[in-house]
């Protein structure tokens, strides 16, 4: 899967689901009909019951038409969401309308279709539900039809208190809808950032099981290709000096001799080739994560103690390998000269650390660091590194997948410093025998 089907999955997801809409607008119905037929049969109030239930059933029959047009799973594009939840407003107004407009103290109700925008859709869209709801409260306020009372008395609300009565139902709208799209807007960025975290141990993972097939390619390959080996050598035994077949038979030897070269290669790089070499040492470990940042002009120092217990001896994993592997990224792009990787163990902890001589971490990032989508720090002027700011986030989750735990801060001679500490079980729990 590619990422950005990862990324696309993670979008679609914050749209609204019609199911969900359809779920919303039957206990919309059902709610409406029994505080209806409740004040009028049950309080004994004059209320306009059949334009009520007109209204109501107005908005089931639309209901219905959703749901023959739609499949329940269909994720509704926002600018068709704005619409039905604009009329989902124009229906509740029109219902408060009949009903004593402000002073009906359901008038409340008619903040939910803004706060469900909020949850799901772009700002823009936002706005246009909630300046939809604004409008239709400003206009109940002066004209709708009086409160359902008591036979033979009318209810006057005062001035004041309507005004009062507006105010908050705008002001609960807007922190509401605002409280919402964060909390929406936060959830979407964690749930890209998840994708990206998953396509990268994807990755990781593919690529360490392209290890395995090299191995197993150079197993099955070997046999037949020594039988042709052999043959291409008694062939050039035998037509060697023919002048009409010795070229292709010296050709085909050479050939076959490179297809074994390769194979060797094949063998050689692979790190499942053999079962004793899916255990990796703390060191090895390390080192397979720092080669590669070796020839960007910054020196890497390595320092290694083991106390109790002996160095650790782990399965290899491809998320620690990754999430490390970002870390120490992170540490060469911002770095002025050095970076230093050091490992400590006992019998209890194994931790590694990560400085680097660059201009650490900023206060802001230092209180957020690890969230998606924030950038790792102040750049070094030299320095080319770029990025959406979810390298951190990727190295945190997958090492603490595997059961560590991250500090960040700066060291205490300047620079950024990482430390990542596991339990020593945890380290070793995978290892092979």
């Amino acid at each position: 899967m590619e990422y950005s089907t990862y990324i696309d999955a993670a979008r679609d997801s914050g749209r609204l689901r019609i199911q969900t809409l359809i779920r919303l607008r039957v206990l919309a119905i059902i709610g409406q009909s029994v505080t209806v037929l409740g004040v009028a049969y049950g309080l004994g109030f004059d209320v306009p019951v059949a334009a009520c239930f007109a209204l109501i059933a107005l908005l089931a029959v639309f209901n219905v038409v959703l749901r023959v047009c739609y499949t329940t799973t269909h994720r509704l594009e926002p600018a068709t969401s704005t619409l039905i939840l604009s009329l989902d407003t124009l229906q509740l107004a029109g219902l408060l309308y009949m009903t004593g407009g402000l002073d009906n103290p359901f008038s409340l109700l008619i903040c939910v279709p803004v706060i469900i925008a909020s949850a799901s859709l772009p700002v823009r869209y936002i706005v246009i539900v909630g300046c939809v709801a604004a409008a239709a409260v400003t206009v109940i306020a002066f004209y709708h039809w009086p409160l359902p009372w008591h036979e033979g008395a009318v209810f006057k609300f005062p001035p004041v208190l309507l005004v009062g009565s507006w105010i908050a139902i705008v002001s609960t709208s807007a922190f509401a809808a605002f409280y919402a799209y964060r909390v929406s807007a936060e959830g979407q960025e964690l749930a890209q950032a998840l994708a990206a975290t998953e396509f990268a141990l994807q990755r990781e993972q593919h690529l360490s099981a392209l290890d395995g097939l090299a191995a197993a390619a150079a197993h099955e390959l070997g046999s037949p290709l020594a039988t042709i080996t052999i043959i291409a050598r008694e062939m050039e035994k035998a037509l060697g000096g023919d002048e009409r077949y010795g070229e292709d038979v010296h050709l085909l030897k050479s050939q076959s001799e490179r297809c074994r070269d390769i194979i060797r290669r094949l063998t050689t790089l692979s790190s499942s080739g053999e079962a004793h070499l899916r255990n990796l040492p703390l060191t090895s470990l390390i080192e397979e994560v720092i080669a590669p940042h070796r020839e960007f002009g910054v020196e890497i120092q390595v320092e290694h103690s083991f106390d109790d217990g002996g160095e650790p001896v782990g399965r290899r994993n491809a998320g620690i390998v990754h999430g490390l592997g970002n870390l120490v990224e992170n540490a060469v792009d911002f770095a002025g000269s050095v970076v230093r990787v050091e490992t400590r163990s006992d019998k209890n902890r194994v931790r590694v650390t990560i400085t680097d001589d660059g201009p650490g971490f900023t206060p802001e990032v230092l209180t957020r660091i690890g969230d998606p989508y924030v950038t790792r720090r102040s750049r070094n002027a030299n320095s080319s590194a770029g990025g959406m700011g979810l390298g951190l986030f990727i190295a945190k989750t997958l090492l603490e997948r595997s059961g560590a735990t991250l500090a960040f801060s700066n060291a205490a001679g300047g620079g950024a410093q990482v430390t990542i500490t596991w339990p020593r079980k945890a380290m070793v729990a995978d290892a092979e025998v």
